[in-house]
């Protein structure tokens, strides 16, 4: 590994002071110190069979972000990633085993979260996160790779669904009827935002699908946004997709397998902060997509939790378990946020139409 590796620094004209970096799940990342850092990753082609597809979206994404940092007077080497590329021009390379690998400058003086420590922080995320919308909404959505097919794609997560309830792989099914109800009870929601997309009622938009806290970079001092990182998911979709989702992770009282569900409830305050910042940020909001902001929290919480439980009856064979229940316990947390969502929607959307004073 260490001669394969050291290969790939070479192709990137890189030094060999190397380090394992971050904590992240899907790709295998390392710090680079030449002088100069540099981050090295490993594109998992299990997740992502055409890593070219990755890239072509990564690097069209952030050169366009580039030239909308510079006209803003910003600094592009800080506020977006910036991708090195090897000796030969090329964005990535690729090793004798077919393993695809890439560069980028390490942004430094800027630190990331994992676990929600106050609202404050969610506001400087969420306005991160409406930045890099708005700044990519005149970008051609259309143009991208889809990587990950029917990624957000509710309706088809409802087929899947029900064929892991039909098919019963792992017997399990008998003993989750109520929770196997909640989902069936509302099918209907799966088809909300995929059809306003098809019918063109809110735009097609590029989106990150991957909006949690650590994907966006703090600075220290201030508190403030710096950048919006891991851009892998980086897909056409709905900005509903990337605003529901970080407050399915962000606006929940607890850890996403906390077995005691009364430890879990939807957090208010948490919500208005990072609304307040997302709207603050994406003038380019359309009165549709502002009205199926709360929605899209429940739709997001709700498609994770039929995830979970799909896969618990089909005996755990996509997420990472720790113990037997664990996928059921994860889509019984999801789906009392989706209860709570539901019992607050009215409060939700007054406090977004006061945001948005449209």
């Amino acid at each position: 590994m260490k001669n394969t590796f050291n290969d790939v620094l070479r192709h990137f004209d890189l030094g060999f002071d190397v380090a394992e970096y971050g904590n992240g799940h899907i790709n295998d990342t390392y710090l680079v110190q030449t002088p100069g850092k540099f981050i090295v990753q490993r594109i998992n082609r299990n997740v992502f069979p055409h890593p070219e597809y990755v890239m072509d979206n990564i690097m069209g994404v952030t050169e366009f972000l580039r030239k909308k940092i510079i006209e803003a007077g910003g600094n592009p080497d800080r506020e977006t990633l910036t991708f090195v590329k090897t000796v030969d021009g090329l964005p990535y390379y690729i090793d004798k085993n077919g393993e695809y690998y890439r560069v980028y400058k390490f942004v430094d003086n800027a630190v990331s979260y994992t676990i929600v420590e106050n609202s404050g922080q969610l506001y400087s995320a969420a306005k991160a996160f409406g930045k890099f919308q708005n700044m990519l909404a005149d970008y051609p959505a259309e143009t991208l790779h889809e990587t990950i097919v029917n990624f957000h794609n509710t309706k088809d997560r409802y087929r899947q669904f029900k064929e892991a309830v039909a098919k019963d792989a792992a017997g399990r099914a008998k003993d989750v009827a109520d929770e196997i109800k909640f989902v069936l009870d509302r099918e209907a929601d799966g088809a909300v935002v995929v059809d306003a997309i098809a019918e063109g009622r809110i735009p097609l938009r590029v989106t990150h699908n991957d909006t949690k806290l650590n994907n966006v970079l703090l600075d220290p001092v201030t508190g403030e946004g710096v950048c919006v990182i891991d851009l892998d998911t980086v897909m056409p979709g709905s900005l509903l997709y990337d605003y529901g989702d970080a407050l399915r992770f962000g606006g929940s009282s607890g850890a996403e397998d906390e077995p005691d569900l009364s430890k879990i409830w939807f957090d208010i305050d948490k919500f208005e902060a990072f609304t307040r910042g997302f709207i603050e940020e994406l003038p380019s909001i359309t009165d549709e997509e502002l009205k199926l902001l709360p929605f899209s929290i429940k739709l997001m919480t709700l498609e994770c939790g039929l995830r979970f439980l799909a896969d618990y009856l089909n005996g755990d064979v996509y997420f990472k378990t720790h113990y037997p229940e664990h996928n059921l316990v994860r889509c019984r947390t999801q789906f009392k946020l989706v209860s709570e969502i539901e019992a607050k929607m009215d409060e939700l959307n007054a406090i977004v139409a006061k945001i948005a004073n449209r």
